[in-house]
């Protein structure tokens, strides 16, 4: 398989094995804002060498603390098992990085449980309603922007359309109603999965923004939860935060698919921009 036919997601997020354990990544500027790689997208590599070092391939729950910003270029993944059974396995894994002194830095650690998602029962009993939202085509998209210029390159990885009641925020006009729904899909057609949900979570703009806040906003800690296989087709995303205070702020995501399954959820705490 050529590499033009690897999606971007795939490609940026390989790893390489060196030894039991210990994997190799060269991460992308392709998913960064400004200088910084995008959380979500950190999280699909780790997740990614976590799939490699379990006997489990599906993550279940994973929990990462982002204890430094994590630039583009070489990284290595160090994972650890801590349990494996029949339907479960834990691991953990740090993503490290050598530094402009030749100092090894630890930027990410990572806790995480996998499993067979289609091991699963059926069975399910909700009070969870996908988001209320326009169609897909009566949504803003991304191209849409009143400066394209200012679009960061993480953003175009993607083919969003943003519900209009939660962009406010692009055109100076914030709700402060600390909601954000889009409808998510990869720009170069890539069909989303287990592995590519731990993205999806934090993938849309920061509620923040919808806040008045601008600015980066960085991720201390996340935790995502993958629910089921996702069906084929755009997601829907929703992302709220009901408290913002002492310079942090949560967020919680929900992800559903084309089925009204709700796929994944997340949960996080980030720091407001000063």
């Amino acid at each position: 398989m050529s590499d033009a036919s690897i999606s971007e997601f795939d490609r940026d997020t390989a790893v390489r094995r060196l030894s039991p354990g210990e994997y190799a990544t060269d991460l992308s500027a392709r998913w960064s804002f400004g200088q910084v790689l995008n959380g979500g997208y950190l999280l699909g590599a780790i997740g990614r060498a976590l799939a490699d070092a379990l006997p489990h391939g599906d993550p279940f729950t994973i929990s990462a603390h982002y204890l430094t910003a994590t630039a583009s270029g070489p990284a290595v993944i160090r994972t650890d098992t801590a349990r494996t059974g029949r339907s479960l396995s834990t691991g953990s894994a740090s993503l490290v990085q050598t530094d402009e002194n030749g100092i090894e830095v630890e930027r990410i650690r990572a806790l995480a449980t996998y499993g067979d998602l289609d091991s699963l029962t059926g069975e399910v009993r909700t009070t969870a309603k996908p988001p209320h939202m326009p169609s897909y085509e009566e949504c803003v998209s991304t191209n849409d922007a009143p400066d394209p210029s200012l679009i960061p390159e993480f953003a175009r990885r993607f083919a969003m359309r943003f519900d209009p009641a939660t962009v406010g925020w692009a055109v100076g006009a914030p709700s402060g109603s600390g909601e954000m729904r889009a409808w998510f899909a990869f720009a170069d057609g890539r069909e989303s999965d287990p592995l590519s949900l731990l993205l999806t979570v934090d993938a849309l703009p920061p509620t923040a923004f919808e806040l008045g806040v601008t600015g980066w906003v960085p991720t201390v800690e996340l935790t995502a939860h993958v629910r089921a296989r996702p069906a084929p087709g755009p997601l829907r995303v929703a992302l709220t935060t009901r408290n913002m205070a002492g310079g942090y702020l949560e967020e919680d995501a929900e992800v559903w698919d084309s089925t009204d399954r709700l796929v994944a959820q997340a949960r996080q705490l980030a720091r407001a921009p000063h």
